[in-house]
């Protein structure tokens, strides 16, 4: 049975980064500032920055709601599971997926949110959980299917304007090869 500390541990990268989206949309609303221009607008010189600073900017309060749950949730789990590769996975869902997007959406608009890292490590836990074929794994694999499934399928296709599918499309691309390649390497650790 898990002690309170590795609960607690598992979570703090989660929650730091959730805690900078809640001060980032504080700032925005109650400065009227507009943080937007931090996001990730592919190809251009300052569309660079949101390579960094993309997940941490977000629309409205709903869209700011919508990521934090699932972020804590996985990021949670990924790191109180997977504690040894937890960083690597978190590292490259945040930073490949936004490359990602930069290089190659379409859109020529701002992309930001944290969907695309949510996507990243939804994949990553669901695939690498197949792919290790223990138990554990297994479950958590499933538990992510019953939860996110159905949203993570529809999510990749383009559906609204105003949600970058690309980031959702990249993300779940990123956590899906970083399963494979993890795996691959025989990193196998719980």
């Amino acid at each position: 049975m898990a002690n309170e500390n590795q609960i607690f541990g598992s979570s703090v990268v989660p929650f730091r980064l959730v805690f900078i989206m809640w001060l980032s949309f504080s700032i925005e609303f109650f400065y009227n500032i507009d943080l937007g221009f931090l996001g990730i607008f592919p190809r251009t010189f300052h569309g660079l920055l949101g390579i960094f600073f993309a997940p941490m900017v977000h629309g409205s309060l709903g869209h700011l709601i919508s990521n934090t749950f699932p972020l804590l949730f996985l990021g949670t789990l990924l790191y109180f599971f997977y504690d040894r590769i937890g960083g690597t996975v978190f590292f490259n869902c945040y930073f490949i997926t936004n490359a990602l997007v930069w290089l190659f959406s379409p859109r020529l608009s701002y992309h930001i949110g944290a969907s695309g890292l949510i996507y990243g490590i939804g994949a990553f836990l669901i695939l690498f959980g197949l792919l290790r074929q223990d138990f554990l794994s297994l479950i958590i694999s499933l538990v992510i299917i019953l939860i996110y499934g159905s949203a993570f399928l529809y999510g990749v296709f383009p559906s609204d304007p105003r949600i970058s599918w690309e980031a959702h499309l990249f993300g779940a691309l990123t956590g899906a090869a970083t399963a494979f390649t993890l795996e691959r390497n025989k990193k196998r650790v719980r």
